[in-house]
């Protein structure tokens, strides 16, 4: 017996470029439509910038030495699939289908800095 539980996932952090905080609010804020949270005081020197998703958040913080991450990526639980995929195409943001996970609609994006990102519905 291991003593100890898990709740599950409290946040996905990925990273971008000095600089990038404006760029991540319009992308993950204002196209995306996730909710900017505070950051805590203690924290926010670090600059970066935080956003709920769902009932977790998505953390965006700053790597002086940035390399987009091309493989490792968040997976997010969509409820309307389609919308979204047509938001990010009127946004001009290119969207690659992937129909390989049975019972599941989904499709991958990069985000503003490079770092791929899956979204998915599972079908009922």
């Amino acid at each position: 017996m291991v003593g100890h539980s898990f709740y599950g996932i409290d946040h996905v952090q990925l990273a971008g470029p000095a600089g990038c905080e404006d760029e991540a609010r319009r992308f993950f804020g204002e196209i995306l439509g996730m909710e900017e949270l505070e950051k805590p005081e203690d924290l926010r020197k670090r600059g970066g910038v935080w956003f709920r998703c769902g009932s977790h958040q998505l953390h965006i913080g700053i790597d002086p030495n940035f390399t987009p991450a091309k493989k490792a990526h968040p997976a997010i639980h969509v409820e309307n699939i389609t919308a979204l995929k047509e938001r990010l195409l009127r946004y001009g943001i290119p969207v690659t289908e992937d129909e390989l996970l049975p019972g599941a609609d989904r499709f991958y994006v990069d985000d503003p800095f490079g770092n791929r990102m899956e979204f998915l519905e599972w079908r009922k």
